[in-house]
């Protein structure tokens, strides 16, 4: 510890000083290359080469299969409705079938097959009627008091 003696860093100290030497040609780096872009970027590092093809930009997205399916289903249905408005909007087009199920027939539930009643059905058709036939021969000789009984 003489006078003369240079001065003795700590090695903290000495860790700074690196890394603040580091920092300052780092930044003269990023400097030197804002002030010349017609120098252009040189790299050495393989990694930087290799290519990504999942998570490029340019990679068309991939959507989960519950997004993917709703999207099918929301098209199949723009579909419909295109189809619904086409018919509608242009009636002289008509409609062309051609299922074979569409022109068969059906005798039992046709809507001008006769309903079949069952025995309960037919007495209480009849008592109503019967009831109907009697009130309306008591409003008839009320309604005309002129015709005898």
């Amino acid at each position: 510890e003489r006078a003369s003696a240079p001065d003795v860093e700590s090695m903290e100290e000495a860790e700074e000083k690196a890394k603040i030497l580091a920092e300052a040609a780092a930044l003269k780096k990023s400097a030197a290359a804002y002030m010349h872009p017609e120098v252009g970027v040189k790299t050495t590092d393989p990694t930087l080469f290799g290519r990504n093809y999942f998570n490029r930009y340019s990679a068309p997205e991939t959507e989960e299969d519950e997004f993917a399916d709703e999207r099918a289903e929301i098209l199949a249905e723009a579909v419909a409705l295109k189809k619904s408005s086409v018919a509608y909007m242009h009636p002289e087009v008509g409609v062309c079938s051609e299922d074979a199920t569409l022109f068969g027939r059906n005798y039992f539930e046709r809507a001008s097959a006769p309903d079949v009643e069952s025995m309960e059905e037919a007495k209480e058709r009849a008592k109503i009627l019967a009831e109907a036939a009697a009130l309306k021969q008591l409003a008839s000789d009320y309604m005309h008091p002129e015709v005898g009984v």
